[in-house]
Formats: C-alpha cells, sequence, structure tokens
C-alpha cells in the first residue's frame, strides 16, 4: 500500500512539473517561432504551431530598419557597469553593516528595506526634475548612476546575509598574520563569498537589462535607448509589429539566458549560502 501510494505522488509530481515545464517553455517557443515566421504567416488560420518555411527577415530588418545594435550596444554597456559598481558598494556597505555597530544601523537596514516596497513610477517626477538640474537626462551616464541607485539598497541586504555567515575567527586570523582590515575583506573574505558576489551582480545585470520605466522617462535619442525602450517602440496607435518585436525578444532574452546557464552553480550556491544562518 505504501508503495502504491508513493509511486500515485510519484506520478502526480512528475505530471505537475510536466504541465508547469509546459506552460513556462510554451511563452519562448512561440516567441522564438513567430520571430522566424514571415510577416505573412504570423496571422494565418488556423494558427500553425510549426511554419512550413522559415525566414530571417523579422531579423535583418531590426538591424537595417532601426539601430537595434546600439540598443544592444547601450543595454550591454549600461547594465554591466551600473551592475559592477552596485555591487561593489554593495558589497562595501553590507561589510559594514554586517561587521560594525553603530547608532543608525538598525535606520539604515529599515530604510534599505523601505525602498523596495515604493513602486518605481512614483519616483519618475521628481527623478526627471532632479535629472533635469543635473543635466544628465538623455544620458546613459545618468541612468547608470538612477540604477546604481536603485540596485544598491536591496542588494546590500542581500549581500549582508553572506557576511554575517562568515565566521569572523576567519577575519580575525588574517588579521593576526598581519593584513589589514581590507587586505583582510579583499584576500580571504570576498573570496569565500565569490558565489553570492556573482548572484548578486546577475540580479543587477539583470534588473538593469530588463528596466523599462527608467530609460523610458530618460532616454529620448535613439543613440542613447536601450533595448526595452526598443521593444516599446515596436508598439504605435494602430499597429503592432509582431514579427520584429518577437524577434528583438528573443534577442533581448538570449544574454540573460546565457548569463544564467553559466553562473547557475554559483547562483545557487550563492542563494543557499545567503539564506542558512551558519
Amino acid at each position: 500500500m505504501i508503495n502504491k501510494e508513493s509511486a500515485a505522488g510519484r506520478a502526480v509530481r512528475i505530471g505537475f512539473l510536466t504541465l508547469w515545464l509546459i506552460i513556462t517553455v510554451f511563452p519562448l517557443y512561440w516567441i522564438t517561432i513567430t520571430s522566424l515566421k514571415p510577416a505573412g504567416d504570423i496571422f494565418t488560420f488556423p494558427i500553425a504551431y510549426w511554419p512550413q518555411t522559415f525566414s530571417l527577415e523579422n531579423y535583418t530588418g531590426l538591424f537595417s530598419k532601426a539601430d537595434f545594435g546600439v540598443y544592444l550596444a547601450n543595454s550591454l554597456v549600461i547594465a554591466t557597469v551600473a551592475g559592477v559598481v552596485a555591487t561593489l558598494v554593495s558589497t562595501l556597505s553590507a561589510y559594514v553593516l554586517a561587521r560594525f555597530e553603530f547608532r543608525s544601523k538598525s535606520a539604515v537596514l529599515m530604510a534599505a528595506l523601505v525602498t523596495q516596497m515604493i513602486p518605481a513610477f512614483i519616483a519618475l517626477g521628481p527623478l526627471y526634475l532632479l535629472m533635469t538640474d543635473l543635466q544628465l537626462v538623455d544620458h546613459r551616464f545618468g541612468l547608470i548612476l538612477v540604477y546604481i541607485a536603485v540596485c544598491i539598497p536591496f542588494c546590500t541586504v542581500m549581500l549582508r546575509g553572506f557576511f554575517e555567515n562568515i565566521p569572523d575567527a576567519l577575519e580575525e586570523a588574517a588579521m593576526i598574520d598581519g593584513c589589514s582590515r581590507l587586505g583582510a575583506l579583499f584576500r580571504v573574505l570576498l573570496p569565500v563569498m565569490r558565489p553570492g558576489i556573482v548572484a548578486a551582480f546577475i540580479f543587477n545585470f539583470v534588473n538593469c537589462w530588463n528596466e523599462l520605466f527608467l530609460s523610458v522617462t530618460l532616454m529620448n535619442s535613439d543613440e542613447n535607448k536601450t533595448v526595452p525602450t526598443a521593444l516599446n517602440g515596436f508598439i504605435s496607435s494602430f499597429n503592432i509589429d509582431w514579427g520584429s518585436m518577437s524577434a528583438a525578444a528573443v534577442l533581448t532574452i538570449a544574454p540573460t539566458m546565457l548569463l544564467f546557464a553559466f553562473a547557475s552553480r554559483h547562483i545557487v550556491q550563492g542563494l543557499t549560502a545567503g539564506a542558512v544562518k551558519g
């Protein structure tokens, strides 16, 4: 009886996971197939789940009719720079919050958490006025600064958990051997925290890569627009260019999927290390 119940339970779990996998993968499959259909075959009826002919015209049109290569380069530069700087600043601030006691420590942590509860669009108006006064509207450097400020609070709280899981004795032993506090941090603690730092950087990179509201608000010229802004441009009042939008979506998703594929081991190690108190 026990064996039959366990077999039935296993069958239910496998069936549920299979259904969940189909629901998750099908939108990606459909976007990819749509991007490879000729323009005249996208709206055919009955629906063709596997097109008879494949075409790359949607992809070639992205680079011949639009500056999609410029958008990709802008997103890559902005997301990479913002992700690296935000991760570095968050690592140092998380170290301070984990290793030192000071009067406003609880207030700083509370402020970092409260910022995550505020929708981004609420701050668009004041942020636009501030960036206008600083003459950073429609400037990639200005968008990078905004992304860094957005990523730091949550990333700091996240990395603080990693530092708290590392015994103080490891750092103290390095300082006894002659390392300064910064030397112990960079030579001993950061190598141990590599999975957490990689997970934090990927979190920052993906958030910056996919962000739409701030990029649409702060970027006006085509030479400074990012990929999400370009995707939004395929939607007009009277028409949606589904073929070009699907091709652009595939090219937008591909970098993040590759990043997760190559760094999946570090992500799993980082998330589990930060979630369990040592």
